[in-house]
């Protein structure tokens, strides 16, 4: 095995490996978690339309399949914020594109609060889906852009965790306004959603601008000023500021404060170089975005997470306040799994958090699926069995939660090239969003034709298949700066066979010996 062979291999394998232990910025800190804040826009409609569908369906009378439409829609039309957001980050910068996220979802939950039938409710979720889209795309990127290396799992986990946070509000909405009358219950639940849009716009406000937008955009004097804050020491800013440089295009001898940029360093052209003409690494980036993005919902945990009631309610539980309050527990679960997750991204490493993950989703998905088949089939209620869905639909999000949830957002968030990096996180909550209102909007039908415990054995099978991918195409990336990324990609873990693996270790070793 020639010498260029084994370094290759052993360096594919360290790719799937992970790093040293990182350390923690207070203003990266701070940044990370206003920025993400956005997330919960996204969580507290899942949570609260969860519970507030049963109200809806009881006071507008519309059918089942109506309330699976109303409930996963938001999901399509969130693609029309997602699909601007690049651009618009790129134009007005990621900290206004936050800003305007928030506005938009502020609109959207009034008209959905004042809504007086299903057709204005709908028009209501449009306007709040777009705003959704743009809170989804911008919060990751940020937060990427703005994190030093040693921590940027940690603070990229933020919009998940803010996410969970968020699914738990409303369901915690969903128990405060339960009592108040038919008519005023719902809407006062979507209603409220106005309130973490307010504090989010004048949260924003604190925040500075992505220092990686800043250099496309030729102002380099007020980079460094963010570079300075958000690294560990003035020579790790130093680097990060030559490693943007480099990505954008700028010389590296140029210290001026503002400088004038290349067309090419502010998105003309990003699209084709992504899907048309990708190079090895950006075609090997692109798929595992939009793989990760297209497992994690294809696994059914909006079926779960929106549909949590009907779940509870097939199992044996039949009054509405029970009903609601097993769901504050199923968010309760989420939040506890994504907080231990934050700590864990930087010390385990993506890798290992996300296969243990799935490994745990599968199982707990084919148990529920089981134990939901034998609760559907049997004509008395056994106990063992209600009891067995419900700690399984609480072992779901729990393993969800602790890697596939917040590993994704952090994984293609930070995988892609500076140039790439909007659009090509833009691609991958499109897929995100398009495959869960896919989920959303087909549980009830798909439940009343396999059964419900089918539908899981199905999410099972899927989830099955995303270990295998995830096994084979995603390298460790922690602890790896956003511009040395791409060195990771361009090879899959199948191209190192274990045979050239021991014969790469074997001859470093040798050389290791050799040299001592």
């Amino acid at each position: 095995m020639t010498e260029g062979k084994i370094v290759e291999a052993h360096k594919t394998l360290e790719d799937f490996d992970p790093q040293k232990k990182p350390k923690r910025n207070k203003y990266a800190f701070a940044c990370a978690m206003l920025a993400s804040m956005t997330s919960i826009l996204l969580g507290y409609d899942i949570g609260v339309m969860s519970g507030a569908a049963i109200y809806i369906q009881r006071d507008l009378k519309v059918s089942d399949v109506q309330i699976e439409i109303l409930l996963g829609i938001i999901n399509l039309y969130s693609l029309i914020g997602s699909g601007l957001a690049g651009r618009t980050s790129d134009w007005i910068g990621r900290r206004y594109t936050i800003v305007f996220a928030g506005a938009i979802f502020f609109a959207g939950a009034i008209l959905m609060g004042f809504s007086p039938n299903y057709a204005f409710l709908m028009f209501g979720r449009f306007v709040a889906g777009i705003g959704i889209g743009y809170a989804l795309m911008i919060a990751p990127v940020y937060t990427a852009e703005v994190s030093p290396a040693s921590s940027r799992g940690f603070l990229t986990s933020f919009p998940e965790v803010f996410i969970n946070g968020g699914i738990l509000l409303g369901y915690i909405s969903n128990y405060a306004f339960s009592k108040l009358t038919l008519k005023l219950g719902w809407r006062m639940m979507l209603g409220i959603g106005t309130v973490p849009s307010v504090l989010l716009t004048v949260g924003v406000l604190a925040m500075p601008e992505s220092p990686r937008w800043l250099v496309m955009r030729g102002r380099l004097g007020d980079a460094i000023k963010v570079l300075n804050k958000t690294s560990d020491s003035k020579e790790e800013a130093e680097m990060r500021l030559a490693d943007i440089k480099q990505a954008a295009g700028i010389p590296e001898s140029c210290n001026d404060e503002v400088v004038q940029v290349a067309k090419q360093s502010n998105g003309d052209g990003v699209w084709r170089e992504l899907f048309l003409y990708p190079t090895p690494m950006v075609r090997h980036i692109l798929i595992a975005a939009l793989g990760i993005h297209f497992f994690q919902q294809a696994s059914g945990v909006d079926a779960v997470v929106l549909y949590s009631p009907r779940i509870f309610k097939k199992a044996g539980i039949t009054h509405d306040t029970d009903l609601l309050l097993a769901t504050v527990a199923v968010g309760f679960v989420k939040t506890v799994f994504i907080l231990v997750a934050t700590f864990m991204l930087d010390r385990v490493g993506r890798r290992p958090l996300l296969l243990s993950s799935v490994a745990g989703m599968v199982l707990s998905l084919l148990t529920l699926a089981v134990s939901l088949t034998i609760i559907d089939k049997s004509d008395t209620k056994l106990m063992w069995a209600v009891g067995l869905s419900i700690a399984m639909v609480l072992a779901y999000v729990a393993t969800f939660s602790i890697g596939a949830g917040p590993i994704t957002w952090v994984y293609s968030s930070e995988i892609f090239p500076l140039r790439l990096r909007a659009q090509g996180a833009a691609a991958g909550v499109i897929v995100n969003r398009t495959t869960s209102g896919v989920v959303s909007m087909t549980f009830l039908s798909l439940s009343n034709a396999i059964t419900i415990g089918g539908a899981f054995f199905l999410y099972c099978g899927i989830a099955f298949v995303g270990w295998i991918f995830f096994f084979t195409v995603l390298p460790e990336t922690r602890g790896k700066t956003l511009e040395e990324m791409g060195g990771s990609f361009g090879h899959f873990r199948a191209t190192t066979t274990s045979k050239d693996t021991d014969n790469a270790n074997g001859q470093l070793q040798l050389g290791t010996n050799a040299q001592t």
